[in-house]
């Protein structure tokens, strides 16, 4: 089974999104891939309301998704994670790549950058939609035949 490994700051609303939804649309394509996810900054105290953002639930509610339980918190990246991932992708480029170059030298260079916006710049709608269709493009280069 190989990895991806979605980041974004918190680990608590994109990521989150991006590896539940992979998850789900790579077992019904019967990909042999499988997500995780992790923040560059996690912070339990700050901005994190629980285990995972409502308006990531509400988004996989309304796709007939679930998080099956128990919710786990948000965690913070490792270098064991970047390390055993097939594939590195960080939810927005202008937000993660100077904070993954920081704490993790050389891996910058390395990842994926999609360019999808936080809360504090777009509504879920259109941030977690356009995880969405970044999502369905992954699911179809990874079914295509190499």
């Amino acid at each position: 089974m190989k990895t991806i490994l979605f980041l974004c700051t918190g680990n608590y609303y994109r990521s989150r999104f991006a590896e539940e939804l992979f998850n789900a649309l790579a077992e019904r394509a019967g990909l042999a891939w499988r997500a995780d996810s992790a923040g560059l900054i996690v912070d339990h105290a700050n901005d994190n309301l629980g285990p995972i953002s409502s308006n990531t639930l509400s988004a996989l509610a309304q796709r007939h998704l679930a998080v099956a339980p128990p919710l786990r918190y948000p965690r913070q990246v490792q270098a064991r994670d970047l390390a055993d991932a097939d594939r590195v992708i960080a939810l927005n480029e202008s937000e993660h790549r100077f904070m993954l170059d920081e704490q993790f030298p050389g891996w910058a260079e390395r990842a994926e950058y999609w360019h999808i916006s936080d809360l504090s710049e777009a509504p879920p709608c259109v941030s977690l939609g356009a995880v969405e269709r970044n999502i369905e493009i992954l699911i179809q280069e990874l079914s295509s035949p190499a």
